[in-house]
């Protein structure tokens, strides 16, 4: 493994000893010697900082950042080989093969890729067999890209990759799902009870391999900024507010993470705008609060995200992950068996205008953050929701139990089922990217 070594900066002694003897050169001018001192400062302040920026922006390609489907390929040799040398890489994908584009194939032979029943992890709002789910068809589709085939997941490679490593999940309850899912898909290779656990302490829950010394584990940060919505248990405000730049309050539980694999999206959606705290606190009575685009809002989100990624991963021995949106169906997933059948069709609740705010952040960005596109494959999958089968916490109402649909949830997913094929992603982009 190559070690980035920054050079050391020069002594203060040295800078000044230079400038005396540029000073005393024949016909030069104080505007150059102005100049010159201030480039010796820059470099002497910052030199670290441009040699691990300079060493990042060749790293990946650009496809390896780029949200919004197959990258045009090019680079030349040396590139292609700088790609192929990403952490945890064994091997690369097929040339010209987006594994994200494709369709859904009846599978009886490889679905599902473990039991409800087997997985003891899975919270109670994703059990929906065990709430009475009549049918099991959800569980035996799997996703086929075009033209080229999905590596299998390998629980095996992946416990050993995290041997005495991190991964976390940091995001909302979605990502608590694709956490839940990778858990059951790596839990069943540990089959005594004494060697894992999982413990959850306020935001932050962890499943430890503890032969392996390695832990799976999720943050919850429904916005990844801090925000008056950040109690995992007591969070359902309707009046949700953000404090611009404020990665690190959460930040600093992320520090030491192998692997991280970011979400965020459907906690902006509560209209048009979002409400941004720019001073003072969540509850006080002096604050200053402005009102943004939600596009504008998520993107300042974005940015931050790259920052503390860029400040705090090394990208050669570290990967950085980010999932794209969730879709949500509406009260549309009530009774619902089966995928959309129809390539074109795209969700009314999936905002396109945050996916190009993504696709805008991410493009500017040169961090190689690896973009899992799950929204169009998961689009077709209204079937896959745990719609009325899942635990309520609420007792429903009369009304409620004479009209199902009406409380359809319709935005999480049952395990198993889809997430297992967000991790299958996961997997083939840490793998073979």
């Amino acid at each position: 493994m190559k070690t980035l070594i920054s050079p050391s900066p020069p002594s203060s002694s040295s800078s000044s000893t230079s400038l005396l003897s540029l000073r005393k050169a024949r016909g030069l001018s104080p505007f150059l010697i102005t100049l010159l001192a201030f480039i010796v400062f820059v470099v002497t302040l910052y030199g670290e900082d441009f040699t691990c920026l300079l060493g990042q922006l060749d790293f990946y390609s650009q496809d390896d950042v780029a949200p919004a489907g197959p990258s045009p390929r090019g680079g030349g040799t040396e590139r292609k080989k700088k790609r192929e040398e990403a952490a945890f890489a064994v091997g690369k994908r097929p040339e010209g093969c987006d594994y994200f584009s494709g369709r859904w194939v009846w599978d009886e032979s490889t679905r599902p890729l473990y039991q409800e029943s087997e997985c003891p992890y899975i919270q109670p709002q994703l059990t929906c067999q065990e709430r009475g789910r009549p049918d099991k068809d959800y569980q035996f589709w799997r996703w086929q890209p075009h033209g080229c085939d999905l590596p299998s997941f390998n629980a095996t490679l992946m416990l050993e990759t995290l041997r005495g490593k991190r991964m976390m999940y940091v995001g909302d309850s979605l990502n608590r799902g694709q956490f839940t899912s990778m858990v059951c898909l790596l839990h069943r290779l540990i089959p005594s009870s004494s060697a894992k656990s999982m413990q959850t302490s306020g935001s932050l829950t962890v499943f430890t391999a503890k032969d392996y010394n390695a832990t799976v584990e999720f943050y919850w940060a429904p916005f990844l900024l801090e925000s008056n919505s950040d109690d995992a248990v007591v969070h359902r405000i309707s009046d949700r507010v953000v404090r611009r730049g404020s990665i690190n309050v959460h930040g600093r539980h992320w520090k030491g993470a192998d692997v991280v694999v970011f979400n965020t999206y459907l906690w902006w959606m509560t209209g048009l705008t979002m409400k941004v705290l720019q001073g003072g606190s969540f509850d006080g009575e002096e604050k200053e609060v402005v009102e943004v685009t939600t596009e504008d809002a998520y993107g300042m989100a974005m940015r931050s995200m790259m920052r503390w990624a860029r400040k705090n991963m090394d990208p050669r021995t570290t990967r950085v992950f980010f999932t794209s949106m969730s879709p949500t169906h509406g009260k549309n997933c009530y009774n619902e068996t089966a995928p959309i059948n129809n390539a074109t069709y795209w969700g009314s609740d999936s905002r396109r205008s945050i996916m190009r705010v993504i696709g805008e952040e991410f493009g500017k960005s040169k961090y190689p953050v690896t973009f899992l596109n799950i929204t169009q494959l998961s689009n077709y999958r209204k079937d896959a929701h745990t719609s009325i089968y899942k635990k309520q916490w609420n007792p429903l109402t009369a009304e409620q139990l004479a009209d199902p649909a009406s409380y359809a949830d319709c935005v999480h997913w049952c395990l198993p089922g889809l997430q297992d094929t967000w991790n299958e992603l996961l997997f083939a982009k840490l793998f073979y990217p």
